[in-house]
């Protein structure tokens, strides 16, 4: 495959990924408030956040092939799971890698979430509050894909999606008392 072809899948999907998780943020963030999205039930609404969160990780995994076998940069696959080892922009990468490696412990544990205790699920998914920001600043470093910031429409849309998340979250922070989370919402609990 031409090298510009595999470097422009690899934006496009890095892109995509970014704008799939801001989604599955506020999504996630939204089903524990009970915010209810119209003409959606409450089930409805942990089951899109929970393929968006699949249809992330997939182009996630392709942003994350593409950027190991792409010859503009050198990044290598130790690199791409281990922070901070890369060859390239070992800072910048190392960010990228450390949402990887949330995002996969994120993933694993809500696949096997029935063979785990809630507790411990809940506790790896708090690490989606950590990953995120972390893919953001990825992004936003290493978005131009030419060793500059992220620019342009690129920038806009990753603007727009932190302020999605951040006004998801104003409700969340200013309650007092104890939302339900997703689990909850599956279990049938009522508050």
């Amino acid at each position: 495959m031409d090298s510009a072809v595999i470097w422009y899948v690899g934006q496009a999907t890095g892109i995509v990924s970014l704008t799939l998780f801001s989604a599955v943020m506020v999504l996630g963030i939204s089903v524990r408030r009970q915010v209810r999205i119209p003409g959606m039930p409450r089930l409805a609404a942990v089951a899109l956040h929970r393929s968006i969160s699949l249809l992330a990780v997939a182009f996630l995994a392709v942003h994350i092939l593409t950027a190991v076998v792409d010859s503009y940069v050198d990044i290598s696959p130790l690199a791409a799971v281990v922070p901070f080892t890369s060859a390239y922009s070992p800072l910048w990468v190392g960010f990228g890698t450390v949402a990887l490696d949330l995002i996969v412990a994120v993933t694993v544990t809500s696949l096997l979430r029935a063979r785990l205790g809630r507790r411990t699920w809940r506790a790896v998914h708090w690490l989606a509050y950590a990953c995120w920001p972390a893919a953001v600043l990825h992004g936003v470093t290493m978005g131009s894909g030419s060793g500059q910031p992220m620019s342009g429409w690129p920038l806009w849309l990753t603007i727009g999606g932190i302020a999605a998340v951040l006004i998801a979250l104003v409700p969340r922070v200013s309650a007092g008392r104890r939302a339900l989370t997703p689990a909850d919402v599956l279990a049938g609990v009522r508050r």
